[in-house]
């Protein structure tokens, strides 16, 4: 048998073309991300009484391995949505807050929405209505707050909220948009960049 350069060029090429690109996807494992708390899988019955694992991978459109956001954060919060937020920033007794880390707001955010780290906010509910007096916050003259930060699984702004609803600001002044950015951006709404 006579061995050519271009045959063997040719041999090469399918073992490359087996074991290369295509193969290692094969081999690959996903990233499973969690979906509640600490858990990466969820397990239901289907309607044949076997067992389906729910699992999260990392996508496009995921953005970032948060985890599953309950719609309430706390007891007495309204959820949210689009058309609500709009309806908002025309009230003037409303604040649309951004409660991400600055380096999140600077790749967009939400037009016209106030920017307070959901880290920080416990000390700043002055700037959302509230009067510090005797060490104690008086948050009886509180702005509405609409909350949002990354997305459904981003838990910044459900921690700020505990936090706020922990140094006494009003839970039914509270208003959780859960889609957040990845809902606003999804849905084609505009996005302002390289706000501090």
């Amino acid at each position: 048998m006579k061995v050519t350069m271009k045959s063997l060029l040719l041999s090469l090429g399918t073992v490359l073309a087996l074991s290369g690109p295509a193969a290692l996807a094969q081999t690959a494992a996903p990233e499973y991300l969690r979906i509640i708390g600490t858990d990466t899988q969820f397990v239901v019955k289907g309607a044949d009484g076997k067992d389906i694992v729910i699992r999260r991978t990392m996508t496009k459109c995921a953005k970032n391995k948060g985890w599953l956001q309950p719609l309430v954060p706390v007891p007495g919060v309204h959820p949210v949505g689009e058309i609500e937020i709009l309806h908002a920033m025309n009230d003037k007794d409303a604040l649309l807050v951004d409660m991400r880390e600055p380096n999140d707001r600077v790749d967009g955010t939400i037009p016209g929405s106030k920017h307070i780290v959901y880290t920080e906010v416990a000390q700043r509910l002055d700037e959302l209505g509230c009067k510090k007096a005797a060490g104690k916050w008086d948050c009886s003259s509180a702005k509405k707050v609409y909350a949002f930060c990354n997305g459904p699984v981003c838990p910044q702004s459900p921690t700020a909220i505990l936090a706020m609803t922990r140094e006494g600001f009003p839970t039914d002044k509270i208003y959780y948009y859960r889609g957040g950015m990845l809902d606003w951006d999804a849905l084609g709404f505009p996005v302002v960049k390289g706000e501090f």
